[in-house]
């Protein structure tokens, strides 16, 4: 309801301003230009005291505190009482515009509970009876707009085009504030989904790689007694073999980053050095896909990369291969540009695109448009990007194929935030 509250106080102020306006050209108009026997002397302090109290509510929504139920009740209490006293000095229960009552009752029923429906119909009642019954008449007169029942009629016309204007102004508000809350709603209700099921999934990960952290052993011995076993002179067996080496290196390494960042025990490096070691090892793992990279590292040595970029990197990396070589091209295209504050990364492949629906269903986990995919890379992009309040993005690529960019913020060393803190 905060939206809904901030959206109904902020259409309060607009049209508060209208009101002002409209009730200083109505007093000109009838007083002045007409010559209608209206106490002009009382009718100015109502208008002035509106303006500023207006005035003062748009100074105090610039502080951005949270706006209630009862500060939209109290505001439309302030405009009850300014109608009363310019309704009571105008004809009192005889003016057209009594009817404008109706309206503040009818903008809280829709955008508050009912207790705060009820306060305000009997506040807008208690209002009616005092400007009815201390209400001056208006005597019989004759004026450029006919007699005085012409004039009430003329009244009620505009009292008609006022409240129709006021509440389909509040209504196309209202429902536009309503259905932006139902989008961030579902929207969260999706990344809750997805979240419960990438912990669910990272638990499942780190049980299985303290699983292999034993057979990796195994491995990596195994190779090793093959290597001593071969002759030199096999050079294609001991390339094979030294392949293999690389990858269970690799696999073992990746396995003990999974509990790096729990214990701290993370190796300093700079943005430029993580990120060439990140392509590195992917380069290792897909020796047949040839990788552009272009970009520049500037003015970030003072920052860390956040050890979930890697995972990022490498799932961008992974599926723009896997689309390039679904049509035979084995090429993928990275640009990485450091500034400061930032790291800003676009991934191109060469495939044949993505249609606009699996396109809007990317950040959904386990879905997946590759026959063999697990459909998790791109559900743990998004995860990651919104967890560091990163942006992603994804876009046609001039030539064919798609093009993800992502930016991200960069963090100072935890080191040099800890001397600031006990400086």
């Amino acid at each position: 309801m905060v939206d809904v509250h901030a959206g109904l106080a902020s259409s309060l102020r607009t049209l508060r301003w209208f009101a002002v306006a409209g009730q200083s050209a109505t007093v000109l108009l009838v007083v002045y230009a007409a010559g209608l026997p209206l106490d002009a002397s009382a009718l100015w302090p109502a208008i002035f005291l509106l303006a500023v109290f207006n005035i003062w509510a748009t100074r105090d929504a610039a502080r951005a505190h949270e706006v209630t139920s009862g500060d939209i009740v109290a505001q439309l209490a302030v405009d009850v009482v300014v109608l009363a006293w310019l309704i009571a000095f105008t004809g009192g229960a005889s003016n057209p515009f009594t009817s404008l009552f109706l309206l503040p009752v009818a903008l809280v029923a829709i955008a508050l509970p009912m207790q705060w429906v009820v306060g305000m119909a009997l506040i807008c009642a208690f209002a009616y009876g005092v400007s009815a019954a201390f209400g001056k008449p208006l005597p019989h007169i004759q004026s450029v707009f006919g007699t005085a029942f012409d004039l009430h009629l003329w009244g009620m016309a505009v009292n008609f085009v006022i409240s129709v204007s006021v509440v389909a102004f509040f209504l196309t508000r209202l429902a536009r504030s309503l259905r932006d809350r139902e989008e961030d709603v579902a929207r969260l209700r999706e990344q809750f989904a997805r979240n419960e099921g990438i912990v669910s999934l990272a638990t499942h990960a780190a049980s299985v790689a303290h699983e292999l952290n034993t057979p990796l052993a195994t491995l990596t011995l195994l190779v090793e007694e093959q290597l001593d076993k071969h002759d030199i002179g096999e050079s294609a067996d001991r390339d094979e073999l030294h392949a293999m080496a690389r990858l269970i290196d690799d696999c073992r390494d990746r396995v003990r980053e999974l509990a790096a960042p729990a214990t701290g025990e993370t190796e300093r490096l700079t943005v430029e050095e993580t990120v060439n070691r990140i392509v590195e090892r992917w380069r290792l793992l897909r020796p047949a896909i040839s990788l552009s990279r272009s970009g520049s590292f500037c003015g970030a040595s003072d920052r860390r990369l956040d050890p979930a970029i890697g995972h990022l990197l490498q799932a961008l990396l992974n599926n723009a291969a896997d689309a390039s070589e679904s049509v035979g091209i084995s090429k993928v295209d990275l640009q990485i540009d450091v500034t400061h504050d930032e790291l800003c990364g676009e991934v191109r492949d060469y495939g044949q695109g993505v249609a606009s629906k699996a396109a809007e269903q990317m950040g959904a986990l386990f879905n997946t448009t590759k026959t063999h995919g697990l459909g998790v890379g791109l559900a743990l992009s998004h995860a990651t990007i919104e967890r560091l309040r990163g942006t992603l993005s994804m876009h046609e690529a001039s030539g064919g194929g798609m093009a993800v960019r992502f930016e991200v913020p960069l963090h100072q060393e935890s080191g040099e935030i800890d001397e600031r803190l006990a400086g």
